[in-house]
């Protein structure tokens, strides 16, 4: 990613609407789907600025990966301990046959060969294990900020299904969130089109809409992993290792 998102991100994980609500989705997705043991090992693939660390924490002990130096520092800071250095799809560092979950949250798109990568997390997983992943959808919603991150693609509903059903793993779920939102989503990118103001800038709105935002956006935690939510900006899987 560029600098100026990885700088974005370390100011705005514990404040933006959209990182709040994300973290209690996600959360959720994990206590229905995971299906995890107690003190179940974990890693997250990709963690930036560790702002994922402490609700991963909630369920087993947490490891992490993540390339960039500096954002690195920032999550061994807030996790308290190393964090692997190591790219996809090799994986050097990572442990076989180790980990109860694996999360990948906003990372596949960035890599070139994302059926590699996904078949070098296979590996990483216990027998059993939980592979969950979630990705930009849609293709034809590519704007700038996609730039800014260094996306490589955003993906469809059929093609992440083809992307873990070629894998070595089982596909358990996957599905749209980020849904209630998507129209205005839509709206305002095409506005920011017309106006020549598509620059891939997060910034954090006034407090009432901020909170607002969260309370829609995280609302749907009642509902994903429960019932299919129409087309969202985001995509989400869940697998298990065979």
């Amino acid at each position: 990613m560029e600098r100026v998102v990885y700088q974005q991100m370390a100011e705005l994980d514990d404040r933006h609407w959209w990182y709040r609500a994300r973290r209690r989705i996600l959360a959720e997705l994990i206590r229905r789907a995971g299906q995890l043991p107690r003190q179940a090992q974990i890693l997250e693939i990709g963690c930036g600025t560790g702002h994922n660390l402490a609700m991963l924490g909630q369920f087993g002990h947490v490891d992490a990966l993540e390339l960039d130096d500096e954002m690195r520092a920032l999550s061994e800071k807030r996790l308290g301990r190393k964090i692997m250095r190591s790219p996809l799809p090799e994986l050097s560092e990572v442990p076989n046959r180790h980990y109860d979950l694996i999360g990948a949250f906003d990372v596949i798109e960035h890599i070139d060969d994302d059926a590699a990568a996904v078949a070098a997390i296979a590996t990483k997983l216990k027998p059993g294990g939980r592979f969950m992943m979630a990705v930009p959808a849609h293709q034809w919603m590519w704007t700038a900020h996609d730039v800014a991150n260094h996306h490589k693609r955003r993906y469809s509903k059929r093609a992440l299904k083809t992307l873990i059903e070629n894998s070595p793993m089982r596909l358990e779920q996957v599905g749209y969130f980020n849904s209630l939102l998507f129209p205005l989503a839509v709206a305002e990118r095409a506005v920011s089109k017309l106006r020549g103001k598509d620059n891939g800038d997060v910034k954090l709105p006034p407090a009432p809409l901020n909170a607002a935002l969260e309370t829609v956006f995280a609302a749907e935690r009642y509902l994903v992993g429960r019932l299919p939510l129409p087309p969202g900006l985001s995509l989400f899987a869940v697998a298990s290792a065979r």
